[in-house]
């Protein structure tokens, strides 16, 4: 019986390996590049914070229908991916922003902005520093009011 179970699994392992299409599979894109440059979305010049241990955060930030982020900049470099809904950014002198599902960016860094959420669903952004050990990603103190 063992050995009728492990021949199973592994026939099933095969199949999903073997590159073989099922008749009702529909046809996708097995790759959807979002993003791929070394400049933010105002176009400050990508940099690591060097010295320190790399560490990588990977999050997923909801905010209801109104809700704002608060004025804040980063201290990494920030990804962002809007999963759902629509947010609009506020660079302050840079203009504003508005960002819906599907879109990809590469976040301000050393600029203070503010995200507000639109219409009448939460805004869900999948969010990954890409930082280093002791340089947090997101600051607060001496924000605009």
């Amino acid at each position: 019986m063992r050995y009728l179970l492990a021949a199973i699994i592994l026939v099933f392992a095969l199949a999903e390996t073997s590159g073989a299409k099922s008749p009702a599979q529909p046809d996708y894109k097995k790759v959807v590049k979002h993003f791929d440059g070394n400049k933010t979305i105002i176009g400050e010049t990508i940099r690591y914070p060097s010295g320190n241990p790399v560490n990588i955060q990977s999050l997923v930030v909801t905010l209801l229908p109104g809700e704002t982020t608060g004025w804040h900049k980063h201290g990494v470099p920030t990804y962002g991916y809007i999963l759902s809904g629509s947010v609009t950014v506020d660079y302050g002198e840079k203009g504003k922003r508005t960002y819906r599902a599907g879109d990809a960016f590469m976040e301000a860094m050393d600029w203070w902005h503010n995200g507000s959420a639109n219409g009448s669903e939460p805004v869900r952004i999948l969010v990954v520093f890409m930082g280093a050990k002791g340089v947090r990603p997101v600051i607060r103190e001496g924000a605009p009011k």
